[in-house]
């Protein structure tokens, strides 16, 4: 997640760019963690990691700073839970649904024809 700043073509002037990234991997964490975050080139470089690695970006610079303020690795507090769900959310929207074990695959349907 990242905000608009100096050198990212928008923001306010002199103002660096900020970016925090969040990892949450239910049920072994209990909450999103903190896994990266930065100023200026560092925040540049999570965003140029981020992309290469087809990681959604959610430009929210009132959440990015609120985000920054977390210490590295640590959870996200419940305080910030909603924010945070609505994030999460914008991530799962991007992604194609996975198949569950227990359902089986779909199949392809047909497609329509006219006049049939």
């Amino acid at each position: 997640m990242g905000d608009e700043g100096k050198g990212s073509g928008g923001g306010q002037a002199g103002k660096l760019r900020r970016a925090v990234a969040l990892r949450y991997r239910p049920p072994r964490d209990a909450a999103p963690r903190v896994t990266a975050k930065g100023r200026g080139l560092v925040a540049e470089r999570i965003i140029e990691l981020a992309r290469a690695n087809r990681i959604p970006i959610e430009s929210e610079p009132d959440l990015v700073e609120i985000l920054s303020k977390v210490d590295l690795f640590a959870e996200v507090p419940p305080e910030i839970y909603g924010a945070v769900a609505e994030i999460l959310a914008f991530v799962y929207r991007l992604r194609p649904p996975r198949p569950t074990p227990s359902s089986p695959p779909r199949a392809p349907r047909e497609a329509s024809r006219a006049g049939a």
